[in-house]
């Protein structure tokens, strides 16, 4: 089941929140996602875009609105800028005007920002020497109020020439927010469960979390992609992705693994004291095999007088079918899928399995020698050499040419192969 009291407790213990660096320069390219925490280690990992690049929480509609206003620009008024998460990059816009126009252009440019805050930094060398103007328009990937209104300055930009240098200052720090979200694209390979709700998944099948620094349905898809199998269920088919918003603020982005495909009524971890779960989907991997786990109609494969079908519960691996090929004495056995697969050119796949072998004369002892091979196409890809009647875990990375042809061969002669639970995934 999934682990959601260590999930909620390793939020408070990340701060994922941040803001414009002091000395940066503007218009950088918007930060990537990172992973900042796996299965309760801190880490700092980048996730490359995919090839549908951002699109991390919501794509926006053409509208903004305030969610608050600034301080002015006396002499006297201070102000902070926001620190939060999701943090993307930032431009300047000219100080000859309080430009809330070209502040939200700017986040219209950005896929992911949904959110920009709009204020003056004062004793910024980069600002005052470099770049020759003081106003900032900083964007999010996700939507921050006056509450987090934290970062007042006070910080060293000019160099010191054994006087002490002024130290920066804002005013008139205004934000400013999508006015309408939508869903984000479903990612490659994946179709949508549930979503989006107030409630995380609480399931079997759980194989542990990650937290990301934005909403990145992307990125969750690239870590349950590349997810090490578990010893029981194989490689991970489902991801849940939710929002924690902690005192009615954004903390972290939780991304949840399973090998096991979580029902929505699951959903029901809405957090705990002040911590509210929001925006909570579930995605599950998309399956290219028909009939992959052997429980439905026997004419979803093709099998040939030494292999089959068997509907047993004491011999399937999980539930009560799986395929059965051998032994081989009149030259090689196969069982593959009775249809070319639904494929395109040029896309990686991965082919996961479960196998076991079993003597077919009782008593005798299996060889090791090679007994199946994965058939891509008609040439081998994978062979696998069984050496106990225990269930073992296989995969093989494949690229697909097109309506693939998928099977199984049997070679050896005294022993009976049986799969299960034959998945095929896009990577």
């Amino acid at each position: 089941m999934t682990d959601s009291a260590t999930i909620l407790g390793a939020v408070g213990q990340v701060n994922q929140k941040t803001g414009v660096p002091v000395d940066a320069p503007p218009n950088q390219p918007p930060a990537a996602t990172t992973v900042t925490l796996v299965d309760g280690v801190p880490t700092n990992a980048t996730i490359p875009p995919s090839r549908r690049s951002f699109n991390s929480l919501n794509k926006r509609y053409n509208g903004y609105e305030q969610v608050f206003s600034g301080s002015g620009t006396a002499p006297d008024d201070r102000d902070a800028a926001i620190e939060g998460t999701a943090y993307l990059t930032f431009t300047v816009l000219p100080n000859s005007t309080y430009d809330v126009s070209g502040c939200l252009d700017y986040c219209s440019s950005i896929t992911t920002c949904v959110f920009v805050n709009l204020y003056y930094e004062f004793n910024n060398y980069q600002l005052d020497f470099v770049v020759g103007s003081n106003l900032k328009c900083a964007a999010y990937a996700d939507v921050h109020t006056a509450a987090e209104k934290i970062n007042w300055g006070h910080q060293q930009s000019y160099f010191d020439y054994g006087q002490p240098p002024p130290l920066t200052y804002m005013q008139d720090s205004t934000g400013w927010a999508a006015d309408s979200l939508v869903d984000p694209e479903t990612p490659t390979g994946y179709e949508l469960v549930y979503g989006p709700t107030g409630g995380a998944n609480n399931a079997p099948g759980y194989m542990g979390f990650a937290f990301l620094n934005q909403y990145d349905v992307n990125a969750c898809a690239q870590l349950c992609n590349t997810r090490g199998p578990d010893q029981w269920g194989g490689a991970c088919q489902y991801f849940n992705i939710w929002r924690a918003v902690v005192d009615g603020n954004p903390s972290t982005y939780t991304c949840s693994m399973y090998y096991l495909v979580a029902d929505p009524s699951t959903a029901n971890n809405y957090g705990q004291g002040s911590l509210v779960v929001t925006w909570a989907r579930g995605y599950r991997r998309k399956h290219f095999v028909p009939d992959d786990d052997f429980e439905s109609d026997d004419t979803n494969w093709q099998t040939q007088p030494s292999s089959s079908i068997v509907h047993d519960a004491t011999i399937a691996y999980e539930g009560t079918g799986a395929g059965s090929l051998g032994p081989a004495n009149s030259g090689p056995v196969t069982l593959s899928p009775a249809q070319p697969l639904n494929t395109n050119a040029g896309d990686s796949h991965i082919l996961t399995f479960f196998a076991s072998s079993q003597p077919t004369v009782a008593g005798s002892s299996l060889s090791g020698s090679t007994t199946t091979q994965v058939l891509w196409n008609g040439s081998p890809v994978l062979s696998i050499a069984p050496q106990t009647t225990n269930w073992a875990y296989y995969s093989v990375a494949l690229t697909a040419q097109g309506n693939d042809v998928l099977a199984f061969e049997q070679t050896d002669g005294t022993t009976s192969t049986l799969v299960d639970n034959v998945y095929m995934f896009q990577q």
